[in-house]
């Protein structure tokens, strides 16, 4: 092979102010679709009509297509399975596949999720969650940040590329999966299925960071049961929602701990309190005027990388069981702990430098500026490829605010330099050449 037929991996200037304008002139339609894409309410069970769409996105720009339901069961023997307990017979993944005529190039993955979590109440939005409007620079909308509008970048980055006549030399898959929020079943069914690439680009939002490492995640329910009587008697029973505050309390107790520990840990020391308890749902009794007999509390806990989940799990056991212990009706009947979501360990980006190298350029002239590393406190997908596939991931995306809070919203100019960046990282990964045919 000789070197006018290896893929280019740097843009002359003009070039690149093609790919800019070719960026700038597919903006309102960018945004036209990410409005149609966030104004469906995908949450957890809901997530169809959103893949539709992303299918026949995917379709109408001349991508293979695959569409498949997934089966729980095809999943549960790997890494980082977490059960779904909800209705899960219509969840499905859907993967748009780009190849060149001749791939010579680095392969890439690109992916998104499309699972929303829930609005809460309506009337605390200033404006109608699943009406997404654009107001002073801003997209307002759940599921605008977190992370529609990071997905339909990535589209609108390859057709870009197209539009000023440049051809990706590598394979790349479009991901848009679900369960992000809960699982990540979406991502590893992709990975079940066998999709592999030299690199895995999530466009999770980061405020145009690198994000280096990432906490783990915790999901379990507390069981707790006590003794039912009418309430005109409520020293004969025993209240079972009363008797959940105090196994909150020991567990509180444990995520004191935790932070305490990682205060030696070389990534997170430096935050003051990486790891939180969220004590997010809770449920008991039928009756005002009976003792609650039962009671269940869905909580979540954040756990550091290089942390085993499995150890993690028998310290929320044994803290229970020491919280039962010292009570005197759990000591009787101490709460169940059910694992009911994510069982997902921390994530350092390792093995990633050539990529990080890429990304930095194209930031640079795609957003501008040096690129800077953040922290998450939070899960995203990237796990499942770097630490079980040796599949170096990253996140990078727009800046938002108040994902999984009221008002949500992502900042329209970062989007248009999150396309940008997404681009140039494709034109610098996969390599280029000239558009002289099909491609796809």
């Amino acid at each position: 092979m000789t070197d006018e037929t290896q893929p280019r991996t740097t843009l002359t200037g003009p070039e690149r102010d093609a790919l800019f304008a070719a960026v700038d002139a597919g903006f309102e339609r960018q945004i036209a679709d990410t409005i149609a894409f966030a104004a469906i309410p995908s949450t957890r069970g809901q997530e169809g009509p959103c893949q539709d769409m992303m299918a026949d996105l995917l379709r109408a720009r001349g991508y293979a297509v695959d569409d498949w339901r997934i089966d729980q069961d095809d999943l549960r023997h790997l890494p980082g399975f977490g059960p779904v307990e909800t209705d899960f017979s219509r969840a499905r993944t859907v993967v748009g596949t780009y190849r060149p005529e001749r791939a010579q190039g680095r392969s890439l993955i690109l992916q998104g999720h499309c699972d929303v979590v829930p609005a809460g109440p309506l009337d605390m939005w200033k404006r109608p969650p699943f009406q997404p409007v654009v107001e002073d620079g801003w997209l307002y909308g759940r599921g605008v940040g977190d992370m529609k509008s990071g997905t339909i970048a990535a589209l609108y980055a390859l057709d870009a590329l197209e539009a000023a006549g440049l051809a990706p030399q590598g394979r790349i898959h479009v991901q848009s999966v679900i369960e992000e929020e809960s699982t990540g079943l979406g991502a590893l069914s992709t990975l079940q299925r066998g999709y592999r690439a030299e690199a895995c680009f999530i466009v999770e939002p980061t405020n145009g960071r690198l994000m280096r490492a990432q906490t783990g995640v915790i999901w379990f329910r507390l069981k707790v049961r006590g003794e039912p009587a009418h309430a005109a008697h409520a020293a004969v029973g025993f209240n079972a929602i009363k008797a959940a505050y105090h196994v909150i309390q020991a567990l509180e107790g444990l995520e004191a701990e935790w932070n305490e520990r990682a205060k030696d840990h070389p990534r997170f020391s430096a935050l003051a309190h990486p790891l939180n308890l969220n004590v997010g749902i809770i449920r008991g009794g039928e009756w005002a005027s009976s003792v609650p007999a039962w009671c269940d509390v869905d909580c979540r806990i954040g756990l550091l990388p290089g942390w085993s989940v499995a150890a993690c799990q028998r310290e929320i056991e044994a803290c229970v069981a020491r919280a039962a212990a010292s009570h005197p009706f759990l000591a009787q009947s101490p709460p169940e702990v059910v694992w009911s979501g994510f069982l997902s360990p921390g994530y350092e980006v390792t093995g990633a430098e050539a990529a990080e190298a890429v990304l930095a350029e194209a930031h640079g002239a795609g957003w501008g500026g040096p690129l800077e590393d953040s922290l998450f406190t939070g899960l995203t997908d990237a796990r499942f490829y770097g630490l079980d596939y040796g599949i170096p991931a990253f996140c990078y995306g727009a800046t938002i605010e108040n994902a999984h809070a009221f008002n949500e919203r992502a900042n329209v100019e970062s989007l248009r330099k999150l396309t940008r960046t997404v681009a140039l990282f494709v034109a610098g990964w996969c390599g280029v050449a000239p558009i002289t045919g099909g491609t796809r």
